[in-house]
C-alpha cells in the first residue's frame, strides 16, 4: 500500500501552533495550490489543501513561514471523524506533514514578511558548508570556482593494474 502527498503552494494563512495537554507541538495550515489547467475565463484555480504538522518540525516550520510563503510539502493523507457541538459526524481530510521544504530565498520571506522574520541563524541555511557552492559564505571569492582537487595538472598518474579494484 501507498499513501504519500507531494504538494507545492502557497500559505493562505501564518500556522496555527498549539500544544497537545502532553506538549507536543501541533501546527495546522492551509496550502493554496494552482490547478494545471486554467478555468473559461482564462483564470487559474487553486485548490486549498488542509495539512497537519507535528512536534518539532511544527516549531520550525511555524517559525520560518508566514502567509504567503512557498513551500513544498511532503506526506500522507489521513481522513479522520468526530462528533461536533450540534451532534453531527464531521469528516475531515488533511495531509500529514513528513518533511517540508522553504522555496523562497530567506530575503524574499522576509521582505514579504515585513522584516519582522527572525535574524541570525534561525532559519535553515540551503547547502550551508558546502565548498562546491558558489553563493557559499565558506568561499573566500565568490566569483570563482573553488579549485578542482582532481584537475588536471599535467603531470601523469601511474598506476598499476594491480591498484585497480576491477
Amino acid at each position: 500500500m501507498l499513501n504519500r502527498a507531494v504538494l507545492t503552494g502557497r500559505l493562505t494563512r501564518d500556522v496555527d501552533l498549539r500544544y497537545t495537554q502532553s506538549g507536543t507541538a501541533v501546527g495546522t495550515f492551509t496550502l493554496a495550490v494552482d490547478r494545471r489547467f486554467t478555468n473559461q475565463q482564462g483564470e487559474r484555480e487553486a485548490d486549498f489543501i488542509n495539512c497537519v504538522i507535528w512536534r518539532k518540525s511544527a516549531e520550525n516550520f511555524a517559525n520560518f513561514v508566514h502567509k504567503g510563503s512557498l513551500v513544498g510539502v511532503e506526506g500522507r493523507i489521513q481522513t479522520r471523524n468526530y462528533e461536533n457541538q450540534q451532534g453531527q459526524r464531521v469528516y475531515v481530510t488533511e495531509i500529514v506533514v513528513e518533511n517540508f521544504s522553504l522555496l523562497e530565498p530567506r530575503s524574499q520571506r522576509d521582505n514579504n514578511n515585513g522584516g519582522s522574520a527572525p535574524q541570525g541563524n534561525s532559519a535553515p541555511q540551503q547547502n550551508n558548508g558546502n565548498p562546491f557552492d558558489n553563493n557559499s559564505s565558506n568561499n573566500s571569492n565568490n566569483n570563482s570556482a573553488p579549485a578542482d582537487p582532481f584537475a588536471n595538472s599535467g603531470d601523469s598518474i601511474d598506476i598499476s593494474d594491480d591498484d585497480l579494484p576491477f
